[in-house]
């Protein structure tokens, strides 16, 4: 074989184990979530919405000034995950005193099924809500009629952040959700997600003078 390809074989398979090698890196697992503590043990909640929450799908924004859900922290040892978050069921959240940003519309919000919330600890501490396909439904009625479905074929995670607190809060921020919207004139129908936003203060039902904190 001549210098030159030789030269050149040995070239090819370096660069193959180069890419080799880089490909290898990159496939490394990624590391474990950190454990995660959610008091106080079997304890109720209740989140209450602070100021609006607004789903927009499309150029159309329904905004909502009434909205809260319950739960359980799970009992010991369920609150406790020592390699990731920790998760309750909850109520199906209900929403009232909603309006919309289309004139003479007027939006009805309804949820249903099995909801859920779970907390992984960290800096911020991450929270995702859970819906279950179709939990929840905006039909709007007036000059446009839609119908806007969340989850509509599958579950969805809807992801935000947690703060201890007294209160402690749940925010959502520009949070996206998949949807499917149906109607006539007026109607997004061709939004296939929509944006989420919402701040819940979650307050200790059980004992009123605890907070919900969520820590490793």
């Amino acid at each position: 074989m001549s210098r030159t390809r030789t030269a050149l074989a040995l070239g090819t398979a370096a660069a193959g184990a180069i890419a080799l090698a880089s490909v290898t890196a990159s496939a490394a697992p990624l590391p474990l979530a950190g454990s995660t503590t959610v008091t106080p043990a079997g304890h109720a909640f209740r989140a209450t919405l602070s100021g609006k929450a607004t789903l927009k799908a499309g150029s159309v924004t329904v905004t909502c000034t009434v909205s809260v859900a319950t739960g359980s922290v799970p009992g010991a040892p369920g609150n406790n995950n020592p390699a990731g978050p920790v998760s309750a069921p909850i109520s199906a959240p209900t929403y009232s005193s909603c309006t919309s940003s289309m004139w003479g519309v007027t939006p009805t919000v309804t949820t249903s099924g099995a909801w859920s919330v779970s907390m992984q600890d960290g800096a911020p501490i991450s929270a995702t809500m859970g819906l279950p396909v179709g939990g929840l439904v905006v039909q709007t009625s007036g000059l446009a009629s839609c119908t806007v479905t969340a989850a509509p074929t599958a579950p969805a995670s809807v992801g935000g952040t947690w703060a201890n607190g007294a209160p402690s809060t749940l925010t959502f921020t520009n949070a996206s959700v998949p949807v499917t919207v149906t109607g006539g004139f007026g109607c997004p129908t061709s939004a296939t997600t929509s944006t989420f936003n919402a701040v819940y203060k979650v307050a200790d039902t059980t004992d009123p003078a605890q907070q919900i904190t969520v820590g490793p």
